[in-house]
């Protein structure tokens, strides 16, 4: 009965960790991949953080059970500037250590495409994704029919004040990733198509499959990579002047 119970509560409060994400899919926004200035200040991000992340829920009828619950955040342009904001609000940073905080997060998309991943599968071991055999194996997709595979998925074993502030829906029972994919394919294409309409994180197991999916608006992806470090700059002078 004991069991029942601890399993019981586990699940209640892995559902509770998903109203964060299921809220923002009864009106999923769309998204555009543009670069550029932002003028974020740090009570934005809560409603970035929003936009950029994702939220699915996978049962499986032959179980009638939910084997995969996972919430993910892109990490991209838009978000890496509200981000910094934010953080270099609470971390009290100084208006160059800001800059160059925000300098090197934004060079970091031109690299690749990350996302921060929390899961939680229906049994623990599932939830490993750099298991030899995983129990789930994770694409970037998109509808031209685009399929990459990570280029490199990194395990955040204890998730700190950092993961669970920034990233609420990252609980005890979940585990956390940060899952990086190439941006151009071994044949010169971009891993998200210049006409995709939308692109997604697929996983993809024995129990079956699921997608997040990210919106594109309009149709169209990123322009070509801004000058990070003439952005960042500019930033800098707009903040220098702000404090005076």
């Amino acid at each position: 009965m004991y069991g029942i119970e601890v399993a019981t509560t586990h699940r209640l409060r892995v559902t509770a960790a998903l109203v964060f994400g299921l809220s923002a899919a009864c009106s999923t926004p769309k998204v555009r991949l543009n670069e550029g200035a932002r003028e974020y200040v740090g009570t934005d991000y809560d409603s970035v953080l929003k936009s950029w992340t994702r939220s699915k829920q996978f049962t499986s009828v032959n179980v009638m059970d939910n084997v995969l619950a996972v919430t993910s955040t892109y990490e991209s342009w838009d978000f890496r500037w509200a981000y910094v904001v934010r953080y270099a609000e609470d971390y009290r940073l100084t208006v160059d250590q800001r800059h160059s905080l925000l300098e090197r997060s934004l060079a970091e998309t031109h690299d690749g495409h990350q996302f921060y991943v929390a899961l939680y599968a229906q049994r623990h071991k599932w939830n490993d994704l750099m298991a030899t055999e995983p129990a789930w194996i994770v694409r970037l997709v998109d509808d031209e029919g685009t399929e990459t595979a990570p280029s490199g998925i990194e395990v955040i074993k204890k998730p700190g004040a950092i993961e669970l502030t920034y990233f609420p829906y990252t609980t005890p029972w979940r585990s956390a990733f940060r899952i990086s994919f190439p941006r151009v394919r071994a044949d010169g294409s971009a891993t998200i198509s210049r006409a995709a309409r939308w692109f997604g994180l697929r996983f993809a197991g024995a129990q079956g499959y699921e997608e997040l999916i990210w919106e594109l608006d309009d149709g169209r992806t990123a322009s070509l990579p801004s000058n990070t470090r003439q952005l960042a700059s500019q930033e800098l002078e707009q903040r220098r002047h702000a404090n005076h």
